[in-house]
């Protein structure tokens, strides 16, 4: 899973993403919290899966949030949003079966990269 172009940044052990502030990887799943409502978060990673060329996507809404399903570069990615308030959405990532924390680590620049670019 090759994801080039996307910088990260590590700061004492921890991740920091342009504009979502620090997250961390558990249980195979990175999180972040994301200061924008579901809906917005949602759009960007749409627009995340497109750029990437992802395929296969499986969209399930929820009424707290939902998931995304897609294959990117050949590798299952799951995104799982959680309404956390109003303009507030954690957002999980989970590359593969059981997860890959360095690939991982570089979607959320890209997410948060859409966000901007549409608000």
């Amino acid at each position: 899973f090759s994801l080039y172009g996307c910088p990260v940044l590590v700061v004492g052990g921890a991740a920091v993403a342009g504009g979502t502030g620090t997250f961390y990887y558990v249980e195979g799943e990175l999180r972040t919290d994301y200061y924008f409502a579901v809906p917005a978060v949602w759009s960007a990673v749409e627009k995340t899966i497109a750029d990437m060329k992802g395929r296969d996507v499986e969209p399930d809404k929820q009424a707290d949030g939902g998931k995304i399903v897609a294959v990117i570069n050949d590798e299952k990615v799951t995104f799982r949003f959680k309404y956390k308030d109003k303009d507030l959405t954690t957002l999980g990532i989970r590359v593969g079966l059981v997860g890959n924390e360095t690939a991982s680590k570089m979607l959320p620049d890209r997410v948060a990269d859409n966000l901007v670019k549409k608000n």
